[in-house]
């Protein structure tokens, strides 16, 4: 990383940090019923002003609002792209109210490397995550995952997660061994029950903050298989992995799905380490349905949801749609 990409990265957690602090205190402590957020395949408020979308005035800046299904977001702002695409599927507060508990589940596989090498999720979509989440009432915004590699302490700080999730007002959450707990699976296929770590089925909102990279088992690591880091005992998932990742995701249910397209790992995952693996596809992709989400991401290495087990999987059980075709998909750039 250059002298001049350190300082941007000092400057932006800086903002984020006054930022999500000031909204954090202006949530509310009442902590309203969950509700999951049902997908709209009807688009009855178009986006407005798409001119300024594409502009470079300050106008620009603004989030634009609209009903869509699926947004992609291109830029080179990872703060602002994933602002826009939020925004585009209806805002934060379409899925988070005042008082309620967040878990954000980014993939923090392993802590081999900076998230420059496309393994890990890019800190800046996560905190802004965070301050969006603060911005619309959450009461507390929390970041976990279950590392493979490494400690989950060590990989929180190697992956410049941990950083950003402070600095922007959020909770860095190791993921306590005792809180996993056997939990019905009532419409999976191939399982029916797994150990789940408890807070992120119980909790009001989890969103779903996958990298979009290369696996050699499944083809791919998406935003279906990014929920393997909610269980325990993932080893004995790699029988019939495709049918029992959509069994998993049956159960988590994220209402909201945001893939970090930013660095995608073309090859060599999941935990890659050379740089030449890493395309700058420079995409943000948000919705929430998931199966949709990742037909999208399958899109930047060149394939099609059905390409991907799980992704088929997932569609055949009614979990979302893989046919593009048929939900509005609102693209832009920035």
């Amino acid at each position: 990383m250059s002298e001049q990409d350190h300082f941007n990265r000092r400057e932006f957690l800086k903002t984020i940090s006054l930022s999500g602090a000031g909204l954090y205190l202006a949530g509310c402590t009442q902590k309203p019923k969950k509700v999951l957020p049902t997908p709209f395949l009807e688009v009855a408020t178009p986006v407005e002003n798409q001119d300024a979308v594409e502009g470079t005035s300050s106008e620009a800046q603004k989030p634009v609002y609209g009903d869509v299904y699926l947004s992609a977001v291109r830029g080179e702002n990872p703060t602002e792209m994933t602002r826009r695409a939020v925004a585009a599927v209806g805002g934060i507060e379409r899925y988070i109210s005042n008082g309620m508990d967040v878990i954000i589940k980014p993939n923090i596989c392993t802590d081999y490397y900076s998230f420059e090498y496309g393994a890990t999720t890019n800190p800046e979509v996560i905190a802004a995550l965070i301050s969006l989440s603060l911005g619309a009432g959450a009461k507390r915004v929390r970041v976990m995952d279950n590392p493979f590699g490494g400690t989950a302490q060590s990989a929180y700080r190697k992956s410049g997660i941990e950083e950003a999730v402070l600095q922007a007002g959020g909770e860095m959450e190791v993921m306590n061994s005792n809180k996993f707990r056997p939990n019905e699976i009532p419409d999976g296929v191939d399982i029916k029950e797994w150990n789940f770590y408890q807070d992120i089925l119980d909790e009001d909102v989890v969103i779903n903050v996958p990298i979009a990279k290369h696996h050699g088992t499944t083809g791919l690591t998406l935003g279906c298989k990014n929920l393997m880091g909610t269980i325990i005992n993932r080893g004995q998932i790699h029988a019939n992995i495709d049918q029992r990742i959509a069994d998993l995701t049956s159960r988590v249910r994220p209402a909201l799905t945001v893939i970090d397209g930013i660095r995608t790992l073309m090859r060599n995952g999941p935990t890659g380490g050379n740089l030449n693996d890493v395309n700058m596809s420079n995409t943000v992709i948000a919705s929430a349905d998931v199966v949709a989400a990742d037909s999208y991401a399958a899109t930047l290495f060149d394939k099609t949801g059905a390409d991907i087990g799980y992704i088929k999987s997932a569609a055949n059980m009614g979990l979302g749609i893989m046919d593009l075709n048929s939900i509005k998909v609102e693209e832009f750039t920035i």
